[in-house]
Formats: structure tokens, C-alpha cells, sequence
């Protein structure tokens, strides 16, 4: 049976991802994430020198997270997008735009209240789903079948 790469991207204040990877405990997958600390992840580059505009900053720092995310993403099976209705995911549909881009199959995770705002991602998305047990149920439909 194949093992299947699959990419968890978005929200970080929740523990969607936890619930995803318990439910799929015995199945043939791997999942990977972008760094999901936010403050580790907005200090990727600040090794490279100190930068005096916050701009600068994080344009340093989202290069470096880039080379993880474009990697991981470009050498996933499947991708899930988990969008909140706290915050503002930027980074979450720049990820499923990259998947619609390369023609990786991705789902999207969201309740109701922000369809409107995502109705372009979703019309590219293969599915949208409400909660963590309907992602389970579409990995498991995909990998055992």
C-alpha cells in the first residue's frame, strides 16, 4: 500500500492538526506542516543580519519559511488548508494557490461563516470540508480505496 505525503497548511491556534493525524493513526500516511510557532516562524531569518524595518524583517523571514513550505508542498499527494474564523490566513490561501498552481490535490477546512471570503480557493479546492472528522473520513476514503 502506498504511503501518502500530506500536507497540513493554515490555521496555528487550534489542535486540528493533532485531531487529523490522531484519526489517521493506522493508516499509510506522513504528514508534514509549516512551522506552526508563530514566533519561531517570524524569526527564520533573523540570523542573517537585523533588519530596521519590520518589513524587512519578515520579507527575510518569509523566504526562509518558503523553502520549507514550497518543498513540502511541492512533495505532497494531498493538502489540506485550514482556514479559522480568528484570524486572517494570508499564508493559508497563498499555500492553496501554490497547490491549484503545481495541480496538487488540496481540501479545504472551514466553517460557514467565511465561504464569501473564500469562495475562489474553494471553487479550486477538491473539497471543502466543515470538520476534522470529515477530513479523516476523505483520507480514508483515498488511501484505502
Amino acid at each position: 500500500m502506498k504511503q501518502w505525503n500530506i500536507y497540513l497548511s493554515g490555521e496555528i491556534h487550534t489542535d486540528w492538526r493533532q485531531q487529523i493525524e490522531q484519526g489517521c493513526k493506522a493508516l499509510p500516511v506522513v504528514f508534514t506542516s509549516p512551522v506552526t510557532v508563530h514566533e519561531l516562524s517570524d524569526a527564520a531569518g533573523d540570523h542573517l543580519g537585523h533588519a530596521e524595518d519590520p518589513f524587512w524583517r519578515d520579507h527575510q523571514s518569509s523566504k526562509v519559511n518558503a523553502i520549507r513550505t514550497q518543498t513540502l508542498i511541492q512533495n505532497c499527494d494531498l493538502a489540506i488548508v485550514r482556514f479559522g474564523d480568528k484570524y486572517k490566513q494570508w499564508n493559508a490561501a497563498f499555500d492553496a494557490g501554490q497547490c491549484a498552481a503545481l495541480g496538487k490535490p488540496y481540501v479545504t477546512l472551514h466553517d460557514d461563516s467565511i465561504i464569501h471570503p473564500l469562495k475562489e480557493v474553494d471553487a479550486m479546492a477538491f473539497a471543502w470540508a466543515k470538520t476534522t472528522s470529515d477530513i479523516i473520513k476523505i483520507i480514508e476514503y483515498v488511501v484505502k480505496q
